[in-house]
């Protein structure tokens, strides 16, 4: 059984709870930090920037990545670039399309013509790979994410496309590919196991990192300490 000093994948936190950043941080194993547009208003942000160059205060030297939010291309470049000068661990987000199902192909060339570090986020399949690195620039660090946990989520086996995506990248040593969305711990094992360079998972599937390699013997004992102990908190009796 996997230990977590075998681990080979890089661990990136995932979310928009300054606090949690900070004390996932102060964490060895985390090695950089994503989030976007959904995770933020979920945490009651209000103000983007303010939010994200407090973030960055927290976080100045592991790869932090935000995302642009309009849907129009020429505005996501002017987005893009503004997010880029905030910090030169910050990678960007682009999304694969936007919400016509046009491809960003083109503002991706764009960008990282420009030497902008990339994160290509919302890609599920290995064609959506092929494309988008053919508009990465071969000498500039970028990311490629592959929601791992959505293919799954319609009934897929996520690994095997996972694998294949490895394989796609390999070409291109500059960029590196995210599991994203992992739904559970498993999940950090099985990406470690194909060589995906990275995951990023919230702190719910973090938390359980002390988890790895446990004695199953001692699991179970301790599920059924917890069963007796909230048995007796409720007071429950059969009469």
């Amino acid at each position: 059984m996997t230990a977590i000093h075998d681990l080979t994948i890089k661990l990136f936190a995932d979310g928009a709870e300054l606090k949690v950043i900070s004390e996932l941080n102060r964490n060895p194993l985390i090695k950089g930090f994503t989030t976007n547009p959904t995770l933020m208003c979920k945490a009651g942000i209000a103000d983007y920037k303010t939010f994200s160059l407090d973030m960055l205060k927290i976080v100045p030297d592991k790869p932090v990545s935000f995302e642009v939010f309009s849907d129009d291309f020429a505005e996501m470049e002017a987005q893009a670039n503004q997010i880029a000068s905030w910090g030169e661990n910050v990678y960007v987000k682009i999304p694969v399309t936007n919400t016509k199902a046009e491809f960003s192909g083109p503002l991706i060339k764009c960008l990282a013509a420009a030497g902008i570090q990339l994160n290509i986020t919302a890609m599920m399949t290995p064609s959506q790979v092929t494309k988008v690195l053919a508009c990465l620039n071969p000498k500039v660090s970028s990311f490629v994410s592959v929601f791992a946990g959505r293919i799954a989520d319609s009934g897929r086996d996520p690994v095997p496309i996972m694998a294949e995506c490895v394989k796609l990248l390999k070409p291109n040593p500059k960029a590196e590919l995210i599991w994203a969305s992992p739904r559970e711990l498993l999940n950090i094992i099985q990406a470690d196991s194909i060589g995906c360079h990275i995951i990023t998972a919230t702190n719910d599937v973090l938390s359980k990192l002390s988890n790895i390699g446990k004695d199953l013997d001692q699991y179970s004992l301790e599920t059924v300490q917890m069963f007796r102990q909230d048995a007796v908190k409720a007071g429950f009796t059969i009469k």
